[in-house]
């Protein structure tokens, strides 16, 4: 009988075959003793010289030789028993040893203990660090992941459905990858940087639901939280839907399943909600965007902490302090703080600069009284004020901004995050969401010096036709907001997501108020604007980062450790060596040609 190491348990006294890897092999003179892998876990086998062939055959066995062995499961000696593995209370007695294929040398390490290596090794051979046990628990973990996924998605009466993956370009806000077309020469498809026309045309074509686990294809810079090339999101869209908290309500409660009960975290909920929090009966808390930058100074907050931005431009409104005389003077108060030593504030004041500041003021509490070299600059009444806005202790800190809004709330939003790195506040163990809505739906380029659209053109304005007609001049139409909404996880943006515009009318204005006329829309556009000119239904919905969430869930920091294959951090498959050179028969089929760039 065929079985898995981890069930043997149930066979004592039974005859058994078990197959896998030689994890170790020891000799004891009269007894070789191997330790037998496979993806379930580890079972030691013994071998007794009384089967000559099968001792000789032992003793030639090296690590990661691929082997198979029948005998009899018994129990080991109490003092043979091993509590570090499942099987550690039972050995198979082989009584008949098969070699299945040899290993050369290994270039990486497949276990887990010992010296980890490189990942650049790592992911060249990532069919043998595959092998380690905690990359099979990533596997399997992935797989419950998804099925736990999909039957949420079932159970709410969602129809699964795939869409193309050769499709045309689309601006999603990244570059696409392009595939030539051999039968049309010239033109090109592209690789879905989302299934955003798709599932809208699905709901067109009347299909109530819609969802996938949807492959997504974008050129971006790698970074440790996301991927390079291609990625995953649960992508779903609802029909005859008009507001953005239906979607809400109707897949939070699978982010909740998926901390508290897939993972088992612990969901970090405000207690008491800030005004400015939009009201409802759920326990994820609603922040408007224009509230999350001016309070956290990300339209991304870690809710896992507090340290919010303090407003003061009204304190420092008559000071004589040269430095806060700006249009906006905010704070933060660090907990703890004035445990920083010189060494680390001036890394803090690097790290401030970097985001543009010209410096960082600031003030410690310790020993009970303020201590700071701007003191001396300013009044009683700012620095008495400044304390009880702050809420600052005797061993806290305060940090000051003080320039324009936008870079304060920039400068002090990223200080936040390196002081919760600092101390240590984000806890692994903690799962903190918060749903971010009413984004713009227009924003300001700087680089470009206009105005563009803030993440896509398919959201629709709130407001409708009315509110993009009375948007005239770019103040205006900076104004208008998009029933569009982000869920943030542990500050890390895992869900896009609105109310899409169905109505051609208003598409064409969208583009209209940015200088594009309605035959460039059609252009780039007319699949789906012609689809809704027949009776396109209101529709709305969201795409979850499942990579990044399932990150977040099993407490690792690259993302790279989640995927079976990923490419390196410069966007390379060392392991397939690609992207490569392709024959020239292929270039020429493509109506290709590789033009050198000029010295």
């Amino acid at each position: 009988m065929r079985t898995l190491a981890n069930n043997l348990n149930n066979f004592i006294d039974k005859t058994v075959t078990v197959e896998g890897w030689v994890n170790s092999r020891r000799d004891h003179g009269g007894l070789i003793f191997i330790d037998l892998r496979d993806y379930t876990g580890i079972i030691q086998l013994v071998i007794t010289p009384e089967n000559s062939e099968n001792f000789k055959l032992a003793e030639t066995l090296r690590d990661e030789f691929v082997i198979k062995a029948t005998g009899k499961v018994c129990k080991r000696a109490k003092d043979l028993i091993n509590p570090n593995i499942e099987t550690g209370e039972i050995e198979l007695v082989v009584s008949e040893l098969k070699l299945l294929n040899k290993s050369e040398p290994l270039p990486v390490n497949t276990h887990d203990d010992g010296e980890k290596s490189s990942e650049e090794l790592r992911l060249k051979y990532r069919y043998l660090d595959l092998r380690r046990p905690s990359m099979q628990k990533i596997l399997a973990r992935r797989s419950d992941y998804y099925r736990f996924i999909r039957n949420y998605m079932y159970d709410h009466d969602f129809t699964e459905v795939t869409t193309p993956i050769l499709a045309n370009s689309s601006p999603e806000g990244a570059r696409d990858f392009l595939v030539p077309s051999r039968l049309h020469p010239g033109k090109f498809y592209a690789l879905p940087q989302a299934p955003q026309q798709f599932k809208q045309l699905l709901m067109v074509g009347g299909v109530n639901r819609y969802f996938q686990i949807a492959p997504c294809f974008r050129d971006e810079d790698p970074r440790a939280d996301r991927l390079y090339g291609d990625f995953y999101q649960l992508d779903l869209e609802m029909s005859f839907v008009d507001d953005g908290e239906i979607v809400r309500q109707e897949i939070e409660p699978l982010y909740i399943k998926l901390a508290t009960e897939f993972s088992n975290k612990k969901l970090v909920l405000k207690s008491e909600p800030a005004k400015q929090f939009v009201s409802t009966n759920s326990k994820i808390p609603r922040i408007p965007y224009s509230f999350a930058m001016e309070t956290y100074g990300v339209d991304k907050p870690d809710l896992r902490y507090s340290m919010e931005l303090i407003e003061l431009t009204e304190v420092f409104k008559n000071t004589d302090f040269k430095v806060f005389k700006a249009p906006c003077v905010k704070a933060i108060c660090v907990k703890g703080g004035a445990s920083l030593t010189r060494r680390e504030i001036d890394e803090f004041t690097e790290k401030a600069k970097k985001e543009g500041a010209g410096g960082l003021a600031y003030i410690l509490y310790a020993e009970g009284e303020a201590k700071s070299p701007i003191l001396k600059f300013m009044s009683e009444a700012e620095i008495k004020n400044v304390q009880k806005l702050t809420g600052a202790k005797d061993g806290d800190a305060v940090f000051f901004g003080a320039d324009e809004r936008s870079k304060v709330n920039k400068v002090l939003g990223q200080l936040r995050i390196a002081f919760a790195d600092h101390f240590g506040l984000k806890n692994p163990n903690e799962v903190a969401y918060t749903w971010v809505i009413d984004f713009p739906f227009y924003e300001w380029d700087d680089k470009n010096k206009k105005v563009e659209f803030g993440h896509n053109p398919f959201s629709m304005p709130k407001g409708g036709l009315e509110a993009l007609e009375n948007a005239k001049t770019d103040k205006e139409k900076l104004a208008v907001v998009a029933d569009q909404y982000d869920m943030v996880m542990n500050g890390l943006e895992v869900c896009s997501g609105a109310v899409r515009n169905y109505n051609p009318e208003i598409m064409y204005k969208a583009f209209n108020a940015l200088g594009f006329n309605n035959e460039y829309v059609e252009s780039r556009f007319g699949g789906m604007l012609n689809a809704f000119k027949f009776g396109a239904p209101p529709h709305a919905g969201c795409a979850p980062g499942l990579d990044r969430i399932f990150m977040v869930l099993e407490g690792i920091e690259n993302i790279r450790d989640i995927v079976a294959f990923p490419k390196n951090g410069n966007g390379v498959d060392l392991m397939m060596n690609s992207p490569s050179t392709v024959d020239p028969i292929q270039l020429e089929e493509s109506h290709l040609a590789i033009v050198d760039d000029e010295e």
